[in-house]
């Protein structure tokens, strides 16, 4: 299974959210509106299918679109290519659904 998979599976749509449920969809980093549970631990093909990493609650972050971008690309939340994560996680270029 792959990233991709797993992240249009059932199980992870279901648990993603609950727990943002469970958060009240505020975002743990700067109280905004969160709209993504991030994995700390970041899913790679060798975990992925490791539901102590994948599927874990305690292994997950509510975050805001801002927050998360910046952690996958440091303090202003894009590359220079403009790239930006959408709500299911998938790499897009702003202003576009999914690359």
């Amino acid at each position: 299974m792959t990233r991709a998979q797993f992240y249009h599976g059932k199980a992870w749509r279901r648990l993603s959210k609950a727990f943002l449920m469970s958060k009240h969809y505020i975002c743990e980093r700067c109280g905004q509106p969160a709209e993504i549970a991030h994995h700390k631990i970041y899913l790679t093909a060798e975990n992925v299918l490791d539901p102590e990493i994948s599927l874990n609650p305690g292994n997950l972050e509510a975050l805001c679109m801002n927050c998360h971008n910046a952690e996958h690309f440091g303090q202003g939340g894009a590359t220079a290519a403009g790239l930006a994560f959408d709500e299911n996680g998938n790499l897009i270029q702003k202003g576009k659904k999914k690359l």
